[in-house]
């Protein structure tokens, strides 16, 4: 993880910026991203929530390219768990984020998006779509 820093924009407010590389190694960035979360059962979710994220990102946004990187800001507020994960990619289309299991069950791909919407209590796209923001309230 390369340039992490924080800062404050108020007292109940409290924000910290992260860079790396691309890569599916994501379980040393999920421990330093999860690292104020205390409370068992939202941890669990943010967890399973914040993976798919970064997956996608890694594997549909920058297509499993290592030289880019992902930008991940972590915002804590007194109501809410914010996150932010912004690739390089061309940005997902807005007619392609359904949160829709697909109709096979066994198919390779179309869940993530599902699951993101079930473990976060909002979630938006930038209009480009190569950044997303998802939130859960404390």
């Amino acid at each position: 993880m390369r340039g992490a820093s924080a800062g404050w924009a108020s007292m109940a407010h409290r924000w910290a910026d992260f860079i790396t590389p691309s890569t599916l190694q994501l379980a040393p960035l999920l421990e330093v991203l999860l690292e104020p979360i205390s409370c068992v059962e939202q941890l669990s979710a943010l967890q399973l929530g914040l993976q798919e994220v970064l997956v996608n990102a890694v594997r549909h946004g920058n297509a499993n390219d290592p030289a880019k990187c992902l930008r991940i800001r972590r915002i804590v507020t007194p109501r809410w768990w914010v996150f932010q994960v912004q690739d390089q990619g061309c940005g997902l289309p807005l007619e392609a984020r359904s949160v829709h299991l697909p109709d096979q069950a066994d198919a390779l791909c179309g869940r993530g998006l599902f699951l993101i919407d079930a473990c976060f209590d909002d979630v938006r796209w930038s209009a480009r779509g190569n950044r997303v923001q998802v939130a859960l309230r404390r």
